[in-house]
């Protein structure tokens, strides 16, 4: 489903992120995007059979745009070097978890939960997890959860407990996050196996318990 031109097209990007590079080669990157859109049409449509919360989703809703907002970035490139789509319900109207995609050669991705969520909803994410927290350690540590993932991301996680929790909560570690992704590489061989619509549905399948809890704590 993912060409082997469409990495191409990236690797030539990240090589020369410019106006000019990038307009002389404005066929190839329009294939590259029509071919990415085809995949995530066709993995949207796999993933909104067991995931209701998706089914006004359109794809061209969960694609990013491939221009950069340099504005306040000491990164003055005017592109990504990736192309990136996330499945989340309301698209992006609304903050909420979801699952998401990352194409870039020599660095994809696939995962998905909640990232750096605003003060009032991390409060919210953290009071569910304390009290239910015997569901919440059921979820991520089911064991094809943890055997695709291994655990939550840890990025930008708190050294001492958060404000109004206990150092001997059970749930003080997972209190202690900040975000609430999980997250697992994919190779370019991987990207370019004919069977790559099949495991992004099936790793996202396994994530969907994580997200229905936390879009739960904020909804």
């Amino acid at each position: 489903m993912i060409d082997s031109s469409t990495l191409q097209f990236l690797k030539g990007l990240h090589k020369n992120n410019n106006r000019e590079w990038f307009l002389a080669n404005k066929v190839k990157y329009e294939a590259a995007k029509n071919n990415f859109l085809q995949f995530v049409e066709t993995t949207l449509s796999a993933i909104q059979k067991f995931d209701n919360n998706l089914n006004e989703l359109t794809p061209k809703q969960c694609v990013f745009r491939i221009n950069r907002d340099v504005r306040f970035s000491k990164n003055k490139d005017p592109y990504k070097n990736n192309f990136g789509a996330s499945f989340s319900k309301g698209a992006k109207k609304i903050i909420a978890a979801g699952y998401y995609f990352h194409l870039e050669p020599g660095n994809s991705f696939i995962g998905g939960g909640l990232w750096m969520p605003e003060a009032a909803d991390l409060q919210k994410l953290r009071q569910e997890i304390d009290y239910c927290y015997n569901e919440f350690s059921g979820i991520i540590n089911n064991k094809k959860f943890a055997n695709t993932f291994g655990t939550l991301s840890d990025e930008a996680k708190l050294s001492r407990p958060p404000k109004g929790y206990e150092i001997d909560n059970p749930a003080i570690e997972y209190l202690k996050l900040k975000s609430f992704t999980a997250i697992i590489p994919l190779k370019d061989a991987e990207i370019l196996d004919k069977g790559i619509v099949q495991k992004t549905t099936e790793i996202f399948k396994t994530l969907s318990p994580l997200v229905h809890f936390l879009n739960r704590a904020i909804d």
